[in-house]
């Protein structure tokens, strides 16, 4: 392709998202009355992505519960919503006091909560209070829940087994190279689970075993596979002891396609490198590399960047990985839980929220920059953290949605005009750090002051995940959108409530 060709990475958008994004004048609206940035919220998404991922678990012949991984959104709307779907199949993951509290405040009764990530005494207590399952991660930890539990009197609390560290060897039923999953700082090395065991037993009045999980930061299925299937034998050995497993808790990592065409990013991935080498103008702001670097005429490193193009993710990545044969015994997993009638827990977050939001910034000025002068600076209403894509080294291009519909006008002496143009977006901080993206991102024309542009599909962990107040610019609002008569309507976030569906009726 021409060097000066444009690098589109265009966002992979599906209805009702890509609906939203076409009534330009109803988003400019919103902006005008609530302010940039604006995060704006679809509910019933969130409820149709359940559905999608509990179908797999049909066409598996498996029972068990989806458990929205919380931390990924802070939206009071999306837990709601959920809150108000089937409660045997749909549940919620809390990291913290304040999401347990939450959870509970939108609907959630403590049976449908799974409480995970590091943990305070407080929390403890709440979540043993209210009959949550709590998955810990080491023998002291779940010590620490049996005082609490004894200590105030508790009901009995259903604990999971978090575990890390798996392998797979001959030892283990399998011929050949040892292989070690990657470390975590999450769950009790396999090795070492003897202690838990122990314990579990030891403290069999306080709480009782339910299953066994494991969190993997990995995109891997084969390694995903082998700590699932090591997990189903591993509670095998735990009914040997008289516990009573009945659970495999695989975790999230899923994953969601942000890139819409495959041949986008490629050529983008592939245009890094090139850059890097010197053989095309730089890419990015002040030539990062994402990891990539040149020495010797070689590209040496390993590009940091989410996977954005993903032929298979979320329900479809989970349907992968329960039908590959697994490694050692070599029958699918999903086939490996009927046999052995063990229960799956997931736990999405991102996945979970696909296509769910979309985060509006007001184009505040459009300037040359000083290296370029087919380049431009594009200042927003917003900063790094109100949109953090960066933070999480995912790239996709945001949608351009002119003022009141308007063409744009050339800038200053023409050259912009309206043709794709080449913009680096700049943040409202004052730091020369604040970029809402490193890349330089081609639009389809030049904006102008009084524009929006829509960062679609950041409903997970972009959205709000690092919002902060610094130097007293306001945090982003949160409003819910439904689709009702054939208008949109919107409310803040914490006012959405799933009382009457618009055309269903009562859920």
């Amino acid at each position: 392709m021409a060097k000066d060709e444009p690098l589109y990475l265009r966002p992979r958008v599906e209805p009702p998202l890509a609906s939203l994004l076409g009534e330009a004048r109803f988003l400019h609206s919103l902006v005008d009355a609530l302010g940039s940035p604006l995060n704006v919220l679809l509910p019933e998404v969130v409820a149709e992505n359940a559905a999608r991922f509990l179908s797999v678990y049909r066409r598996h012949r498996l029972s068990g519960r989806v458990y929205f991984a919380h931390k990924a959104n802070r939206s009071s709307a999306l837990v709601r919503r959920l809150a108000a779907c089937d409660p045997v199949a749909v549940g919620v993951d809390v990291a913290s006091l304040g999401e347990l509290r939450h959870a509970l405040g939108c609907g959630f009764t403590g049976d449908r909560v799974m409480a995970t990530g590091p943990k305070d005494p407080q929390f403890l207590w709440l979540a043993a209070r209210v009959g949550a399952t709590v998955n810990v991660d080491s023998a002291g930890e779940l010590r620490q829940l049996v005082e609490l539990v004894r200590g105030h009197g508790l009901s009995r609390t259903r604990v999971l087994a978090r575990l890390s560290g798996f392998e797979s060897d001959a030892g283990y039923g399998g011929v050949g190279t040892r292989v070690l999953s990657r470390g975590s700082r999450f769950g009790t090395p396999v090795a070492e689970a003897e202690a838990l065991w122990s314990a579990l037993e030891e403290h069999a009045d306080a709480v009782e075993l339910v299953g066994l999980a494991y969190h993997l930061d990995t995109t891997g299925l084969e390694e995903k596979a082998r700590a699932l299937e090591r997990c189903v034998l591993l509670m095998d050995e735990c009914r040997a002891r008289g516990l009573t497993p009945g659970a495999v808790d695989i975790g999230g990592g899923f994953g969601v396609g942000y890139v819409a065409e495959a041949a986008e990013w490629e050529r983008w991935t592939t245009a890094l490198s090139e850059a890097v080498l010197g053989a095309r103008p730089p890419l990015t702001w002040r030539g990062h590399g994402y990891g990539l670097r040149a020495e010797g005429g070689t590209v040496r490193g390993t590009a940091a960047l989410y996977p954005a193009h993903r032929t298979v993710a979320g329900p479809g990545y989970l349907d992968e990985l329960l039908s590959r044969p697994a490694p050692a015994l070599g029958r699918p997993p999903a086939t490996l839980l009927l046999e052995h009638l063990n229960n799956l827990y997931i736990e999405p977050g991102r996945a979970l929220v696909d296509q769910c939001g979309v985060s509006l910034a007001r184009v505040l000025e459009v300037r040359r920059t000083s290296d370029a002068p087919d380049r431009y600076l594009v200042r927003l209403g917003m900063n790094a953290g109100d949109v953090s894509l960066e933070e999480h080294v995912v790239l996709v291009d945001p949608v351009l949605l002119p003022r009141d519909g308007a063409p744009g006008e050339p800038y200053g002496d023409g050259t912009g005009g309206n043709r794709p143009v080449g913009v680096h977006l700049v943040g409202n901080l004052c730091l020369e750090a604040d970029l809402i993206t490193r890349r330089l991102v081609y639009l389809p024309r030049l904006p102008s002051a009084g524009d929006v542009l829509a960062f679609a599909n950041t409903a997970g962990y972009a959205m709000d995940f690092h919002a902060h107040r610094a130097q007293r610019q306001p945090v982003a609002r949160t409003v819910a959108v439904t689709r009702e008569a054939g208008a949109w309507r919107w409310c803040p976030d914490e006012d959405y409530w799933p009382l009457i569906h618009p055309e269903k009726g009562p859920f």
